[in-house]
């Protein structure tokens, strides 16, 4: 079995969230929230601003722990064909500066600002449907009812 930790950013401003299409190497791509692994050492609070600025040009703060969620993803349906589990920590940020960018020599191809309303007719992560419950329900146990993955959600 695979593992990762990572911390992803939920940032809704006006109705809308932000969003990054994600191109794997080979594959389809999805759109998902600005986030990724916490790294050896780092503070998944760090994380979160470094992986929203890497991803989308922007800076951001953290205005507030949303939650963790953790979920076993069958080797069926994962990457790697390996059994795979993925412990996410959601943060609610703010954008403070910065212009949208794609990343450089990274798998992000944009960033963009998408009514809630519409992210439902997107292909996505699954991990966007759990920040936005997240920001929407800010659970006192910081967790969620797990998310069915099926149609244009995805692992």
């Amino acid at each position: 079995m695979s593992f990762r930790l990572a911390a992803y950013a939920v940032c809704i401003e006006d109705g809308r969230v932000l969003l990054a299409r994600h191109v794997p190497p080979t594959g389809e791509s999805s759109w998902t929230l600005p986030g990724g692994k916490v790294e050896h050492g780092e503070d998944p609070f760090d994380t979160v601003i470094r992986e929203v600025a890497e991803e989308t040009g922007c800076e951001a703060v953290v205005e507030r722990l949303l939650g963790v969620d953790s979920r076993l993803i069958p080797a069926a349906v994962a990457r790697a064909g390996v059994e795979h589990q993925n412990v996410g920590i959601f943060y609610r940020v703010r954008i403070t500066g910065g212009r949208l960018r794609p990343e450089p020599d990274g798998e992000i191809a944009e960033s963009r600002w998408t009514p809630i309303a519409d992210v439902t007719r997107l292909r996505r992560s699954s991990l966007v449907d759990v920040g936005l419950a997240l920001a929407q329900t800010v659970p006192a146990t910081g967790h969620v009812t797990p998310v069915p993955v099926g149609g244009l959600i995805q692992h």
